[in-house]
């Protein structure tokens, strides 16, 4: 598929279309926007719009206000996330007025999960890649992420664990190590809804281990696990970093999304 057609299936699957939600996550409409949250706090809450902000030029940043009091009055930070294609053009402009804070940009890399999981994976001597499935796991991979980071990283045992333990049919969990004692080497997830997508995230690595192919091969072993689940495409939000691993492999880059986050507790 070219990358346009590509970008139209994505759009018309991913973001057109309003998801079922569930009771711990809810997906609200407000006129042509839709805000998703967690009800217990979390902090993947989110909001698009790609339909644009309504028929009225007038009333555009009286709806960014709406969402942005919205979470204010809960106490919760959101992500308005845009894609260079939204409309109005000056959408990030508009957010940065009404308080929200600009994030880097990252690349929207898609393509078909087939032929990314028909490549061989290749990994250094006594590695292996394999789903998480315990608490020790994701436990694990916490340990791993602060050391990639330097601060805690709590959201992994506090957040994801009881995501994946309340519902694995939406989402994969993947590490690399030597072996279950030893220190996760690299980790990421696959997140699915239900669009055609395998949703691609995270992917960090320990220093020592970066460059020997780490990251690649949780890509094709999720594509994997994505086909397993009928998800016959992928999406990945790529750092200037991931962007040329992903491109090599086949995928492309369809559009530049960017994040923009409005924090009521950072006010």
């Amino acid at each position: 598929m070219t990358p346009d057609e590509l970008l139209r299936v994505f759009h018309d699957e991913t973001r057109a279309r309003i998801g079922l939600g569930t009771a711990q996550r809810p997906i609200e409409v407000d006129g042509l926007i839709r805000r998703e949250y967690d009800v217990d706090g979390g902090q993947w809450n989110m909001v698009e719009s790609p339909d644009g902000l309504g028929p009225d030029p007038a009333a555009y940043d009286a709806v960014i206000a709406r969402q942005r009091d919205f979470f204010a009055a809960r106490g919760q930070q959101v992500e308005w996330k845009t894609y260079d294609y939204d409309e109005p053009a000056d959408l990030g402009e508009r957010l940065l007025r009404a308080g929200f804070v600009k994030e880097d940009d990252e690349a929207l890399i898609l393509g078909e999960a087939a032929p990314l999981a028909a490549q061989d994976i290749r990994l250094p001597e006594g590695v292996t890649v394999r789903a998480a499935e315990t608490e020790d796991d994701f436990a694990r991979i916490r340990t791993m992420l602060e050391a990639v980071w330097g601060k805690e990283q709590e959201w992994v045992t506090a957040s994801l664990l009881p995501t994946w333990q309340r519902d694995p049919r939406a989402m994969d969990v993947v590490l690399i190590e030597q072996s279950p004692d030893s220190p996760v080497l690299c980790a990421a997830r696959s997140e699915y809804d239900e669009s055609s997508f395998t949703g691609l995230w995270g992917g960090s690595t320990l220093p020592e281990w970066r460059g020997r192919g780490l990251y690649r091969a949780t890509l094709l072993h999720r594509a994997r696990l994505g086909l397993d689940r009928g998800k016959d495409y992928v999406r990945v939000d790529a750092s200037p970093d991931s962007e040329p691993i992903l491109r090599r492999l086949g995928l492309h880059r369809v559009a530049t999304t960017t994040p923009y986050v409005f924090d009521p507790r950072a006010s």
